[in-house]
């Protein structure tokens, strides 16, 4: 195979091989991508002893090796924070399994409340966070502030939506925070 014809098909191959580990990082794909993995590193073998004489197939060449090592050694951390059971999506399964054990099995009244005062605290946080980002004042800024608008404009909300099962969330708009609502996805 000529040189020309190895850099644009370790080019494809290496484009896949980013996408499907990001894939299996994020859990939509269930297996390393070892087979896809061992065809770039045989084609990045196979031209590094060859003398490549184009200069423009030369710095392409050199580029996608350069950027295969860094995502080698990118993926290699990522799988070892994996084994160690560090990396932040599987630290955020277990977590949530582990919430979820300690839960009871009924659901006692208090509950809901609670995680209406945590979503209440997220919006609160956000808030604030955003009015500083715009440069805003977030002094006045309360807790009790943001309950009593979101109570006031419940009804309309739930009348807009159609359902008062519904989410908020904080977007900036011409450079001012504001609360959108958004129906609830289970």
């Amino acid at each position: 195979m000529a040189i020309a014809e190895d850099v644009i098909l370790l080019e494809k191959k290496l484009n896949e091989l980013i996408t499907r580990y990001e894939q299996y990082f994020i859990g939509l794909e269930k297996r390393e991508p070892l087979l896809l993995f061992a065809e770039v590193e045989k084609i990045v073998r196979r031209c590094s002893g060859i003398p490549i004489h184009n200069t423009m197939y030369k710095h392409r060449f050199n580029m996608l090796t350069a950027r295969f090592v860094t995502y080698r050694e990118h993926w290699n951390r990522t799988l070892r924070l994996m084994e160690e059971g560090r990396y932040a999506r599987d630290r955020f399964i277990s977590d949530l399994h582990l919430r979820q054990k300690e839960r009871p099995e009924r659901k006692e009244p208090e509950a809901a409340p609670a995680a209406a005062d945590l979503d209440l605290d997220r919006l609160v946080h956000e808030f604030r966070e955003a009015r500083e980002a715009c440069n805003l004042p977030v002094d006045k800024i309360t807790r009790d502030m943001l309950a009593a608008s979101i109570e006031k404009q419940r009804p309309l909300l739930a009348a807009k939506l159609g359902t008062e099962n519904f989410v908020l969330r904080v977007v900036v708009e011409e450079g001012k925070p504001r609360l959108k609502a958004r129906l609830r996805t289970q």
